[in-house]
């Protein structure tokens, strides 16, 4: 057994020694060698497929390499056609419901970057590459120009002509935002939500988790039944009441803990 198996591991310690020949080679790197891929366009489809599945976790800002990729995937039709296909699948799950007549059926939606979009002001920001800034993203807020995010606003017409309670959950500052924030969600076409809820100061300092997991018990001890809730953050969607059914939209823009 022992002499047979000789010529095998020869052969076999031939293959690894050209193997380590051939990645060490100058001007030479064949397909099976490790490469660096820190700076390719495939590291950061990776780092991004990484960050909507939450294996990565609690980063600061979009690696610097990245900007061009995040904003390709944000502005030439990927991030469009991700949100319809999501969309499309939460409204086939809507279909599949029965309402009660007590009117206690209720859907979560969050606000920024689910309702009304911030892609214009993380432009300025090279789309995620700068460390958040909140006073000024607190300006731009002020303002009131958050476009609606067209496939957002057909879900929540959706819901709202089917007759859910809809119950938009924000950890916008209530006291600096709260007038803003209704405003430009009234001007850009979402009407007849049942409460628009936001951060006051009693869950000042709160982690997201913590803060909307929080007013989802509220709303169950009121008698809501929590269909669906949508958001564009893992922290909109992880907790407690989460509800029946969660939808996580893309965003490699920013991370809320």
């Amino acid at each position: 057994m022992f002499v047979s198996t000789m010529p095998g591991l020869r052969e076999a310690a031939l293959v690894l020694v050209f193997l380590a020949i051939c990645c060490k080679a100058v001007n030479s790197r064949p397909f099976w060698c490790p490469t660096d891929t820190a700076n390719s366009s495939g590291y950061c489809l990776s780092w991004r497929l990484a960050v909507e599945a939450n294996n990565i976790r609690a980063w600061r800002t979009v690696p610097t390499q990245c900007s061009r990729h995040i904003e390709a995937y944000m502005i030439a039709g990927q991030y469009q056609r991700d949100l319809n296909l999501i969309v499309g699948s939460i409204c086939s799950y809507v279909d599949t419901i029965t309402l009660s007549d007590d009117g206690f059926d209720a859907w979560i939606l969050d606000v920024d970057d689910t309702c009304i979009s911030n892609l214009f002001y993380y432009r300025g920001k090279r789309y995620g590459c700068e460390p958040f800034d909140p006073l000024g993203f607190r300006a731009w807020a002020l303002q009131g120009e958050c476009a609606a995010i067209p496939d957002v606003l057909r879900l929540f017409n959706k819901l709202v002509e089917t007759g859910f309670k809809v119950f938009l959950v924000t950890g916008r500052d209530e006291e600096t935002l709260g007038q803003a924030t209704i405003q430009n969600l009234e001007n850009q076409g979402f009407l007849g939500y049942q409460r628009l809820i936001l951060r006051s100061g009693a869950y000042k300092g709160v982690s997201a988790i913590t803060y909307k997991s929080e007013i989802r018990k509220q709303l169950v001890e009121e008698g809501y039944r929590i269909w669906g809730n949508v958001g564009d953050q893992w922290s909109d969607v992880q907790g407690d009441y989460a509800g029946n059914r969660t939808f996580k939209l893309p965003n490699p823009m920013y991370f809320i803990p």
